[in-house]
């Protein structure tokens, strides 16, 4: 698909995966002998027909850029890639990326120069399999400006991750980084019924955790990204939207 462009995220120190990462990104981590975590979320987009695609990197990122480097080639004249969106200092700003939000503002540039309609967010430290063609279909189909992932998690589970809660229409109203308290989880709970009904197996949860995918219109993502300072998608650009209904 010529009309949406990926952009994955290099990710920080992956303390958590420590000793794993103390040369390496975590999406730089081995996988299976001859792969990297990294090589997940590219496969997907891949076999979802997705094949411009930018990684964005920052920290002890120098095996990650020569995996890429060495792993994806694509013919000259097809218009496909994967490339290397390395952080810098430039004389737009001097900083480097602040978090998953100031990463994509300091690359629209790269945005702004394709021909695009979407812009596919994902993570680089993931393992999954998704088929990013329906995601897209989903979002057209409802007309959205943003789509997010999300999959159902038990109320201990939460805490870990960005909860999202739905209305009936299966519209994002509400969206909580990592919530610590009943009192903040039952402001972001959706009923099971509702879950059920986007085709989503609840199992009786009532917790739907994002993946940290997002589907956005590019104009959309521009917007956003240009008239704040926000630096966190989920802390602070979803929130933020919601508030406002953009």
């Amino acid at each position: 698909m010529k009309n949406i462009i990926t952009l994955i995220l290099g990710g920080g120190k992956g303390t958590r995966l420590y000793p794993l990462t103390k040369l390496r990104s975590k999406p730089a981590v081995p996988l299976a002998g001859k792969y990297r975590l990294i090589d997940i979320p590219i496969s997907n987009c891949l076999n979802s027909g997705l094949n411009q695609i930018y990684v964005m990197t920052q920290f002890n990122s120098v095996s990650l850029n020569r995996h890429i480097n060495q792993a994806y080639k694509f013919d000259l004249f097809g218009g496909g890639f994967v490339e290397i969106l390395a952080a810098q200092q430039t004389n737009e700003g001097d900083k480097w990326y602040q978090g998953t939000a100031d990463a994509v503002r300091q690359n629209l540039r790269s945005i702004r120069d394709r021909s695009v309609d979407y812009v596919l967010i994902l993570s680089g430290d993931q393992l999954y399999r998704m088929d990013f063609d329906k995601m897209l279909k989903v979002h057209q189909q409802a007309q959205a400006q943003v789509t997010i992932a999300a999959l159902p998690v038990d109320r201990k589970q939460a805490s870990a991750f960005g909860i999202v809660r739905l209305d009936e229409g299966g519209r994002v109203v509400g969206f909580l980084e990592k919530p610590k308290t009943d009192a903040d989880l039952a402001l972001v709970r959706t009923e099971p019924a509702s879950i059920d009904a986007r085709g989503i197996a609840s199992h009786g949860r009532d917790c739907l955790a994002s993946m940290g995918i997002y589907l956005f219109n590019r104009d959309t993502l521009v917007e956003l990204l240009d008239k704040t300072t926000y630096q966190d998608f989920g802390k602070e650009i979803f929130p933020a939207a919601i508030r406002s209904r953009h």
